[in-house]
């Protein structure tokens, strides 16, 4: 349905204080621990459920059903996409810390790998590709099931609802900016961070999430499902968190430039959104105009909330079908 734009900010506002609040409830164990695996990641869990549990909640609220969510799986290569483009902006960061010096692969790691995969009678090589192939496949379960909970709520709610009432820029720009605050508190007050100084280890995270905002964004209208997101979400922390930052060795200048609060990452995803964007712009001319990722109803100025009903069973009579790829 067509919905005024007050209505549309009032959900947003509502789904965001409802995301502090339940994500709250859980930080504030991770807090007083302060470390993230705390509780053998139940709080992270919870914490990461939290947007998905705020989206479920604002629908309720406002008399919304959590179907209208864009639960479809969409096109395959949207979610292979998305699990390859953070080891497009993440692996060449590690290749250059390696070979350069700012940091070393940590060969000392593969004796822990060995033990923990019970690979002692397998060479070194082996083992750390078996660790690798093993990581990137069955370590994507535990990553999504945690990543959709957060992307049910920035993507499958935020981002839809922002396209009723802001351009693209002012999606990836809002969304990316509400996604970064939300972590600030783990960020400076536990150790989800590499060691830098807050100033530095604050700014560089915000850049690289505010910019991945923009891809997840593009994804998620372009495929009209939240599943990309959530698949890019889950690919990001499982190699960076559980294959490249583990296997480097810091020599001094190494947190500075990787992981998600160093700046190799701001530059490599740059980068990316700038491939996004050229994508984007080439995709509109090549419609003439047409905007292939908008699939989610706009709103009417000034139309008020009792109005919704009746107004929008007319547009709906006159809309087009949304173009499909």
């Amino acid at each position: 349905m067509n919905e005024s734009k007050a209505r549309v900010w009032q959900k947003i506002a509502c789904f965001y204080a409802l995301t502090i609040l339940f994500s709250f409830l859980f930080g504030a164990f991770i807090l007083h621990a302060g470390k993230l695996d705390a509780g053998n990641l139940l709080y992270v869990t919870g914490t990461m459920w939290s947007p998905g549990l705020a989206a479920f909640a604002t629908k309720k609220i406002f008399g919304e059903n959590i179907r209208d969510l864009p639960w479809r799986w969409g096109t395959a290569r949207y979610a292979w996409l998305a699990y390859l483009v953070p080891i497009g902006y993440a692996l060449p960061v590690y290749l250059v810390v390696w070979l350069t010096g700012l940091g070393a692969f940590d060969a000392s790691i593969l004796s822990r790998i060995t033990a923990d995969f019970g690979l002692q009678n397998f060479p070194r090589p082996v083992a750390l590709a078996v660790f690798v192939l093993i990581t990137a496949t069955v370590g994507m379960v535990g990553k999504l099931s945690r990543a959709l909970g957060e992307e049910i709520g920035w993507r499958g709610f935020l981002v839809p609802e922002l396209s009723k009432v802001v351009g693209f820029p002012g999606i990836g720009l809002i969304s990316g900016l509400m996604w970064a605050a939300y972590h600030y508190p783990v960020l400076l007050f536990a150790d989800y961070n590499a060691g830098t100084p807050a100033w530095y280890s604050v700014t560089c995270f915000t850049i690289s999430v505010v910019g991945g905002s923009f891809i997840m964004a593009w994804l998620t209208l372009r495929a009209r499902s939240l599943w990309p997101a959530a698949i890019l979400h889950a690919s990001h922390n499982l190699f960076i968190q559980s294959i490249l930052t583990p296997l480097t060795k810091d020599t001094g200048p190494t947190k500075f430039i990787t992981d998600e609060f160093g700046i190799g990452l701001v530059i490599t995803v740059t980068v990316a959104v700038i491939v996004v964007l050229t994508i984007r712009k080439s995709s509109r001319a090549a419609n003439g105009g047409f905007v292939a990722e908008t699939g989610f109803k706009k709103t009417v100025p000034g139309l008020s909330q009792e109005g919704h009903s009746h107004a929008g069973q007319k547009a709906r009579a006159l809309e087009p079908e949304p173009r499909r790829e």
